[in-house]
């Protein structure tokens, strides 16, 4: 599936490569594209969000109620969700849905020959062969992301690059496609591991730090002025998804490392724009206007009978 989805990010790689000829540009234009078809799943999740903070205040009257009984608390509970048409767990889909994109986004960058260049296999074999033969270069023949990206970074040696002279993409597009992958000093073909204590380590530093910060400033946003522990999927989240994109960005091609950089602060930047206009206080406000407007029609209704 992860493969699938790969292929398909090459193809709008791709077209955004075309226009815009830097391949971290592309990466970026591509997250922009991304944030806006998910912005109606980010409205819904901050709503459950907004949603969640607003019940609290009743879930402590219910644990003060019912004091040490478990049980009722959680059935009551749960009778408070149905009635507010609150999913208490809503949020975990749209929060694996990034991860699932970047694991898509690391098939189209992994595998670039394969799934953005989309070019012949038989062709990406035989260059894979003439690597081999190459003195000093030493690789497995097989279908992991470094044989690709290594035939990128040797693409200028000969019996590399004649391999590809009867793909339907050109010679001078490729080389200028490799070249793409550099900016502002980074090369983003390079896999941070393989360059020790380097400013390549900022990459998967960056990836762990941003994922960690916004997710906390954000929570600590929703719930001001009503603090709460996290529960579930989201408290175990906060960490692992965090933990888990700074180990793909430090053992990958530097350009997953970047994309999810990029998409967390893009991210960060559009929650701040939700919580503006769905935030707890802003969705109070608007479930107080709602039901007093229903009152009065209520009330309207009652007086045309009378």
């Amino acid at each position: 599936m992860f493969e699938f989805i790969g292929s398909l990010f090459g193809y709008v790689l791709w077209a955004v490569y075309q226009i815009v000829h830097n391949y971290a540009f592309a990466i970026l234009i591509f997250t922009i594209i991304t944030k806006l078809l998910l912005f109606p799943s980010s409205v819904k999740q901050q709503k459950t969000m907004a949603k969640n903070s607003r019940l609290q205040a009743k879930q402590k009257e219910l644990r003060e109620k019912y004091g040490n009984n478990r049980e009722k608390i959680q059935e009551e509970t749960q009778k408070l969700y149905a009635q507010e048409g609150v999913k208490p767990y809503g949020g975990c889909l749209s929060t694996i849905i990034p991860m699932i994109l970047m694991i898509g986004v690391y098939y189209a960058v992994a595998y670039p020959l394969t799934n953005t260049l989309h070019i012949d296999k038989a062709a990406i074999d035989s260059a894979k062969e003439a690597l081999i033969a190459i003195p000093g270069v030493n690789i497995v023949p097989s279908a992991t992301y470094g044989s690709e990206i290594d035939i990128m970074r040797y693409f200028d040696v000969e019996s590399v690059r004649n391999c590809f002279a009867d793909s339907s993409i050109s010679i001078s597009h490729i080389s200028g496609f490799c070249d793409s992958f550099k900016f502002m000093g980074f090369n983003l073909m390079e896999i941070p591991k393989n360059h020790g204590f380097s400013l390549y380590l900022m990459i998967p530093v960056l990836s762990f730090v941003t994922s960690v910060g916004s997710q906390i400033f954000i929570q600590r946003l929703n719930n001001k002025g009503n603090p709460q522990p996290q529960q579930g999927c989201m408290k175990l989240m906060i960490l692992l998804l965090p933990l888990f994109s700074a180990y793909i960005s430090y053992t990958v091609p530097a350009a997953v490392g970047f994309y999810w950089i990029c998409s967390t602060i893009l991210g960060f930047v559009q929650s701040l724009v939700l919580h503006r206009y769905y935030g707890p206080g802003m969705m109070i406000a608007k479930g107080e206007a709602a039901r007093v407007a229903l009152l009065e029609k209520k009330e309207a209704g009652y007086r045309k009978i009378r």
